[in-house]
């Protein structure tokens, strides 16, 4: 094997000198035999691969990727087309997104079904006819799946857990992690982990966003019970309320998910920093080349600070090549319990309200979250109507809030707007407008700059001096002040530094930090020393823990300084 990075040749699946993986990503073929009414998993590489494994036979090219389709999802797929329900029970059933395969013939599904369909008459239909459903003959097809794939479950497998071997060498074995989300990529990953690893015992971060799908709150909690060695964290945000949040800043958008950082990035940072402080850690997560364009650009090793979300972590990913078809290959075949949801027909398990689900996922959760739902739409149609949307439930149902972008409509939107005067006594000095009135946290955001020293100042102006955290020279004037149509404003004046805008730039970002934080947790999961603490008391930088990295201010990580630039800037 070789390793592009470094130039070299190495026998091992991951590159000894940068960890990088060393395996070709081989393009996958999904083939279908006729005679066994099953797919067969091909690289394009593979010579047989024109015959079944099983039966000896002539197959045919059928897709790159394949996903079962269980029976509680095909009677569903059946009363969507109109057949008589139960009519493929015996049949094998396979789907690509919104392409079905039943015994190697294809359907499509438009997404016009999904927006049209009567939801409740269709649960009813569901419920009547669940009972005459089963699992029988599904998984006859599944038991001849494995069968015909056995060799690419083993290759898979070997691969996989030789892969994480080498990625934990580097670590102690403490510092290792494995990310849970309750989704069938990251169960696969813990299984692997664990049985590579033989350590049953490994630290699991479940992050709770507040918005799972009930079966993935059950399934957590099965996985918990069965694997009662594990080190099982539940990292979850009860500060918050999503429907708050979005009533202030918006809903979550395409581009601009404040949810992430909010309610997942943000709180397994406080779970990882309580359990390790600032030490490095190796991570083993779900992600797959195949799922996004966005994940097809990560490395199969990442600890790269522009990439990693929470950056005293690296990341390891060991089915970052696997299909879903290898995904379910795995699970299928060494009997693994997973999210129920999947047997619904959602192919991907996340927040239930995601902006990023699809219109299958959105019409399922109509079917089997119907209250969940309906209040969810009925949130976005006011939210339209506050943003003055001429036609709100187009605006909605089109998936048109799906693309929003900015704070348009919003009275929050001013919150990030910076507003300063130049001072006319003082040279390199600005007077900024302020949302509420100068005090200690807002003194404490100037800790990345070097040390606050407030005895410095002139007490009668409660004046506070910041020096340069390498000369010990002072750079930073903070002064409350008054200003002429500003309710609250703090002077800021510059000395002893070549560049004064640029470090008044700097100085912007913490006073729109100031204004504009609506506690999102980025900032936390950003500072590798783990000195910044945001919760109900405010916006906290541990001087004793800060090492003037600046990260936090930067805008290589936070466009404009602060995430909520992000999210309420408008045009």
């Amino acid at each position: 094997m070789w390793c592009k990075t470094c130039n070299i040749e190495t026998n091992a699946t991951a590159c000894p000198v940068c960890g990088q993986s060393t395996v070709e990503d081989l393009p996958v073929e999904i083939f279908w035999c006729p005679h066994c009414s099953i797919p067969i998993i091909n690289t394009v590489s593979q010579s047989n691969k024109g015959l079944c494994p099983v039966c000896g036979e002539k197959t045919r090219y059928i897709a790159t990727d394949l996903r079962p389709v269980f029976p509680e999802e095909r009677l569903l797929v059946e009363i969507l087309l109109g057949l008589e329900p139960n009519t493929w029970l015996r049949h094998s059933v396979w789907a690509c997104n919104n392409r079905y395969y039943v015994d190697g013939k294809s359907y499509s599904l438009s997404n016009s079904i999904y927006q049209s369909a009567n939801t409740d008459e269709i649960r009813n239909k569901l419920t009547q006819y669940a009972k005459d459903n089963s699992y029988e003959y599904f998984k006859k097809h599944i038991d001849r799946f494995i069968t015909a794939n056995r060799m690419r479950l083993a290759y898979l497998k070997d691969e996989a857990y030789q892969f994480i071997k080498q990625a934990a060498a580097k670590f102690p074995a403490e510092n290792i992690v494995v990310s849970f989300s309750g989704g069938k990529d990251s169960t696969v990953s813990a299984d692997l982990a664990v049985k590579a690893l033989s350590d049953p015992s490994l630290v699991h971060i479940f992050g709770d966003t507040t918005l799972e799908f009930p079966s993935t709150i059950e399934y957590a909690t099965r996985f918990r019970k069965a694997h009662p060695e594990a080190i099982f964290q539940v990292a979850k945000n009860d500060e918050q309320n999503f429907y708050d949040v979005c009533d202030d800043i918006g809903p979550p958008a395409r581009m601009m998910r404040w949810c992430c950082s909010m309610f997942k990035t943000g709180p397994i940072t406080r779970v990882i920093n309580s359990l390790y402080g600032s030490q490095q850690i190796l991570t083993f997560y779900g992600i797959r080349k195949a799922e996004s364009v966005s994940r097809s650009k990560y490395n199969r090793i990442e600890d790269n600070a522009d990439a990693v979300k929470i950056k005293q972590q690296t990341v390891a990913s060991p089915i970052f090549f696997w299909k879903d078809i290898d995904i379910w290959l795995y699970i299928l075949s060494e009997s693994i319990d997973f999210n129920d949801a999947y047997r619904l027909g959602y192919d991907r398990v996340g927040c239930w309200c995601c902006p990023n689900n699809n219109q299958r996922a959105q019409f399922l959760s109509r079917i089997y979250m119907a209250e969940q739902s309906k209040k969810w739409r009925d949130f976005l149609i006011g939210f339209a109507k506050k943003i003055g949307k001429p036609d709100p439930e187009v605006y909605v149902d089109s998936g048109k809030w799906k693309a929003r972008q900015g704070g348009n409509g919003l009275p929050s939107a001013n919150d990030v707007k910076i507003k300063f005067t130049n001072c006319t006594a003082e040279e390199h000095a600005k007077i900024y407008k302020l949302v509420r009135p100068f005090d200690d946290e807002l003194v404490g955001m100037f800790t990345p700059f070097g040390r606050v020293a407030p005895e410095l100042g002139k007490k009668i102006l409660h004046e506070v001096i910041v020096l340069d955290s390498r000369t010990n020279v002072p750079i930073l004037s903070l002064q409350p002040f008054k200003q002429d149509g500003y309710d609250y404003a703090i002077k800021v004046r510059t000395m002893n530094v070549a560049d004064h805008e640029d470090l008044q730039r700097m100085v912007g970002y913490q006073i729109r930090k100031f204004n504009a934080c609506r506690k999102c947790l980025k900032c936390e999961s950003i500072c590798r020393a783990g000195a910044i603490s945001i919760s109900s008391l405010g916006y906290y930088i541990d001087p004793d823990k800060c090492v003037h990295c600046k990260a936090c201010m930067t805008a290589k990580y936070l466009d404009g300084g602060c995430m909520m630039d992000k999210y309420l800037r408008t045009k």
